[in-house]
């Protein structure tokens, strides 16, 4: 089980595929996402990663808090939230946690916050019929009507659906497709809706009844983020593994030509010693002749 993310809710929008098909989505917005503390089985009696989302402003952040991340040694956050993992889950303090932590493709479980409506009635929180509307009620056409009974048992009972407060309470999305990551943005594309208004924080983690068998655990590797970094996105896949060749190919050569100049440099250095020997054997045949002619001379 591998840890999930806190994500800001931007809004919806709409995505055509290919044949013209309408699908709607929701951009959900990732700022830095640190990994700041463990939960420990020893310690703490569960496995946990605890994870930190962007900043707040030092004026909006209480003194319990701004201790608690003074003993970490970190930057101080208003929102923060906790992960289970398994062992092979676990991330290292410290670490960032980006958007390429999800795959596309793959199945997401969303929580958050629903939409709060305020006091509402009977009729528009349960979905009650009303009274009538004409004969026989006077102004308690849209009221609940009786909630007891008799003198026994003499009381409502716990959980009886009356007017209240709607919305406001926390719900899961499962098994929402993502669409697409946008890693320079730290956008996830998600298809379908999520709970909560617009600017909501809510978390995501990976769906627990469409599990993707090849996951990358504890999370995605930095090679895996240069690669994608590379690719571009509106391009086809034949132009991308084109670009990714040329770019090969450009690395060997580089890798190559200091080997070159290496050898060219050895072979000058040979070139220069047999120059040098050369000149030495010239000017001892210049000396012998010089000798031959002063003997010449004298037997003259």
């Amino acid at each position: 089980m591998r840890t999930g993310l806190i994500a800001k809710k931007i809004g919806m929008s709409r995505i055509f595929k290919n044949d013209g098909q309408n699908i709607p989505v929701t951009l959900l917005k990732v700022d830095t996402c640190k990994v700041i503390d463990h939960r420990k089985i020893d310690k703490h009696g569960y496995l946990a990663i605890r994870i930190a989302y962007g900043q707040s402003k030092k004026s909006t952040i209480n003194r319990p808090t701004n201790g608690y991340f003074k003993k970490l040694k970190t930057e101080s956050t208003n929102l923060t939230a906790e992960f289970r993992v398994s062992e092979d889950g676990i991330v290292e303090i410290g670490k960032d946690l980006s958007v390429n932590h999800f795959l596309n493709g793959q199945y997401v479980d969303i929580s958050g916050f629903t939409i709060g409506k305020g006091f509402a009635g009977g009729m528009k929180r349960h979905n009650f019929a009303g009274n009538r509307a004409s004969h026989g009620v006077s102004i308690s056409h849209r009221s609940h009507g009786s909630t007891g009974q008799c003198q026994d048992p003499g009381k409502v009972f716990k959980g009886k659906k009356m007017a209240g407060r709607l919305g406001n309470v926390k719900r899961t999305m499962q098994c929402l497709e993502v669409i697409s990551t946008d890693h320079e943005n730290g956008l996830i594309v998600i298809k379908g809706s999520v709970p909560g208004p617009k600017g909501l924080f809510v978390k995501v983690r990976d769906s627990i009844k469409q599990k993707l068998e090849k996951l990358p655990y504890p999370t995605i590797t930095d090679n895996i983020n240069k690669q994608t970094d590379n690719v571009v996105s509106n391009l086809s896949p034949e132009v991308n593994v084109e670009n990714n060749t040329v770019s090969d190919l450009n690395k060997s050569k580089e890798t190559s030509e200091p080997v070159v100049n290496a050898n060219s440099e050895q072979i000058s250095d040979q070139d220069k010693d047999l120059i040098s020997k050369e000149k030495q054997e010239d000017k001892l045949d210049s000396t012998e002749n010089n000798e031959k002619k002063l003997d010449v001379k004298k037997d003259d």
